[in-house]
């Protein structure tokens, strides 16, 4: 991999490190040297770093440091280098990229419009991390494609992969961090699903409330402080932010009519609740790229990436009402919000983009 500007993480803090430009090495025969010209933070960001050594994610974008790692991002790039047949200089391409400025791939051709990173180190990683779209020129599209497109596939699978489990008998589905991006798109879908057998709850803390309220895609949205006053229903608990005491809250306030706890997000890294401290059922964390692999089986190719598609734009076209995007000029203008995201300051209704060029 060529020396790169680099952001690197230890899975609690971003540091700078190497921040000056390194003289990039020369391209190998099919290799491509991309330009990363954008990319948006979120707390899936901070999901990716925190759950980087134990699920992988730290794989993508090896780095010679010991436990180190290249936080992975979604943006966009441009092809400034190419020794490959695959790809022509000038060409953007929208994708998983580090947190740096270049990425160097070793591309191969993968329908009409794609491409996927064929290096030996990608061997065996989801599929879906390692796909490359062609894009157009740059749109005033771009930012919102980078913030909602990955959060809002992971809730549209998450809503699938309810559907597919029959909501577990579930007369209530309660969406930890409601707040943010993933779990308001989960609670949108939730929320459409014609004679539904559950109701949505939405727990979130006191400052975003109101806010989580006035979007309207909850039944009921609770404070954390108030996870005491949860009905005891049958309930499935689908919790984004990792927060100890509050799973702790639930999974007591629940115990015996809580039939499924998944863990998706990692947003309170910091407050990682064991699993024999909880009553009732383990958390099991929901790995998004298995349900796409399930999906594939069930339908065959090109259905289920059809539905998310579809499902992104419901929610992009809506984001407009709701989200405020905030320009970062510059990769150590990263740090930042990065920072903020990871220590639970970030205000749910901004969409943070760092531009790079």
């Amino acid at each position: 991999m060529p020396a790169v500007t680099r952001v690197l993480t230890d899975q609690k803090t971003i540091t700078r490190q190497n921040l000056d430009q390194c003289a990039a090495l020369p391209l190998d025969d099919e290799q491509v040297r991309l330009a990363i010209e954008s990319f948006a933070l979120t707390a899936n960001n901070v999901t990716y770093a925190a759950t980087g050594f134990d699920i992988g994610y730290w794989k993508f974008f090896p780095v010679e440091q010991d436990r180190k790692g290249l936080v992975p991002v979604w943006g966009f790039a441009r092809v400034v280098e190419s020794r490959s047949d695959v790809l022509q200089v000038g060409e953007r391409l929208y994708g998983f990229y580090p947190m740096a400025t270049e990425l160097v791939i070793d591309p191969v051709a993968h329908g009409r419009s794609a491409v996927r990173d064929a290096a030996p180190h990608r061997d065996g990683l989801p599929e879906v991390y390692n796909i490359y779209s062609r894009v157009g020129p740059a749109a005033s599209s771009d930012p919102y494609q980078a913030l909602m497109q990955p959060l809002i596939a992971t809730s549209y699978l998450l809503f699938d992969w309810l559907s597919d489990n029959e909501w577990f008998g579930a007369r209530q589905i309660i969406v930890g961090s409601a707040s943010s991006k993933t779990g308001l798109g989960l609670c949108a879908f939730l929320a459409e699903q014609a004679n539904r057998p559950y109701k949505v709850v939405g727990l979130t803390g006191s400052a975003n409330a109101a806010f989580v309220r006035e979007l309207g895609f909850c039944d009921d949205v609770l404070t954390y402080d108030q996870v005491g006053e949860l009905e005891q229903l049958d309930s499935v608990y689908v919790d984004m932010a990792g927060n100890a005491a509050v799973k702790q809250a639930l999974h007591a306030r629940l115990d015996g009519v809580l039939k499924h706890s998944s863990a998706v997000g990692l947003s309170h890294w910091d407050q990682f609740a064991k699993p024999e401290e909880l009553a009732g059922p383990k958390p099991q964390f929901f790995f998004a790229p298995a349900q796409i692999a399930k999906r594939k089986a069930d339908w065959g190719k090109g259905v289920i990436e059809g539905k998310i598609t579809e499902a992104t734009a419901q929610i992009v076209a809506d984001a407009a009402r709701w989200l405020t995007l905030q320009t970062h000029e510059g990769l150590k203008a990263a740090l930042q919000p990065f920072a903020d995201l990871a220590e639970g300051r970030a205000d749910p209704q901004t969409g943070h983009i760092v531009r790079l060029s």
